[in-house]
């Protein structure tokens, strides 16, 4: 059984939310959200339908939606999982953000914000019972307080995002010394030149041997990143860049996807062996003039890690934050979660 809302007006005029149930028809939400993808392009990348499909399958995932009048006002996308038998609501690897999408009424800040909340806890009520809850929102979503409300706790996260392509000179010269230093030896003194027409195979190695140094595995199979893959090249919103020298050794590589917004890092990978021809940076600053054909700003997904994140800051990109949203009903996975925190400081 689905539950959808309908937005009903009061006699008051106040806004108001009905869960209607619909018994007998379990996708009617889904398919209402594939066909409000199709026509709606202020949706990000990672929170359109065949994103999620590619992804984690069609049966994978469902959406929270809030209509009035048969215009989708909210919508909240989210993937199902089971988990040691439980139930964990959450988004796919390589999706840096998922998270609810607003339709923007205008008018006065109090009357929207009032909107929102209301959207929200729209929103909260129609998802299905779960022992954990883990989403990472994009940037444009600035408040989260009814699922404050509701019991959800939220971790702050950073990002850098270059807001403006338009001027790749301006974005040269935002760049940091050092980078800018970095990029012309990489051209240079050591004679890479960027590629544009090698295999995705020659990330996926170049990603096992990063992961290797740090004795760790991806956390997504290859098979994982070519299903996206296939989805993004037949849609025409990937590239795949890789710094490559003289005898055509492949010293790093970068892959990034965009929407008509903005474009995203999704996987950067260097060999260890070449680490200091500076392959990485040089492939990142072509990428950034790539993505400027295509989009209109570009988020680096920056991680939180102290050494990537300085390593991002001296691109010039402003520091933006996001929310990470938790909730954990279950009594058992919450003791284990203390635990390893306990263990984490011991």
């Amino acid at each position: 059984m689905t539950v959808r809302a309908e937005a009903l007006q009061t006699e008051s005029g106040a806004s108001c939310y009905e869960l209607v149930k619909t018994p007998g028809n379990p996708s009617s939400a889904k398919e209402a959200y594939r066909e409000f993808c199709s026509h709606e392009k202020s949706l990000h990348l990672f929170a359109r339908d065949w994103w999620l499909d590619a992804a984690v399958g069609p049966s994978g995932w469902d959406v929270a939606l809030v209509r009035k009048r048969g215009v989708i006002l909210a919508a909240m996308p989210y993937v199902r999982r089971r988990r040691f038998g439980m139930r964990v609501l959450t988004q796919p690897a390589l999706t840096p953000v998922l998270g609810p999408w607003f339709r923007t009424a205008g008018g006065k800040q109090a009357a929207q914000l009032g909107s929102d909340n209301e959207l929200m806890q729209a929103l909260i009520d129609q998802l299905p019972p779960f022992d954990h809850f883990s989403q990472t929102w994009h940037p444009s979503i600035s408040n989260w307080q009814p699922f404050y409300w509701n019991g959800f706790r939220q971790t702050t996260y950073y990002t850098f995002v270059l807001p403006d392509l338009s001027n790749i000179d301006a974005l040269w010269t935002g760049l940091d010394s050092k980078v800018r230093r970095s990029i012309v030896k990489a051209e240079t003194e050591f004679g890479l030149r960027i590629r544009d027409d090698l295999p995705l195979d020659t990330i996926l190695s170049l990603n096992h041997k990063t992961f290797a140094r740090q004795g760790l595995s991806p956390p997504y199979s290859d098979e994982f990143v070519r299903r996206i893959d296939a989805a993004c090249l037949e849609r025409g919103c990937r590239m795949l860049l890789a710094a490559v020298d003289e005898q055509g050794v492949t010293h790093a590589a970068y892959y990034f996807v965009w929407d008509e917004h903005s474009a995203y890092g999704l996987i950067s990978s260097t060999d260890p062996a070449y680490r200091r021809t500076n392959g990485n940076s040089f492939c990142l600053w072509v990428t950034i003039q790539r993505a400027a054909r295509v989009t209109r700003q570009y988020n680096f997904a920056g991680s939180m890690i102290q050494p990537i994140e300085n390593y991002l800051r001296g691109f010039g990109g402003k520091h933006v934050p996001y929310f990470h949203l938790t909730k954990t009903p279950s009594l058992l996975l919450r003791v284990r979660q203390e635990l390893n925190l306990f263990k984490g400081k011991s």
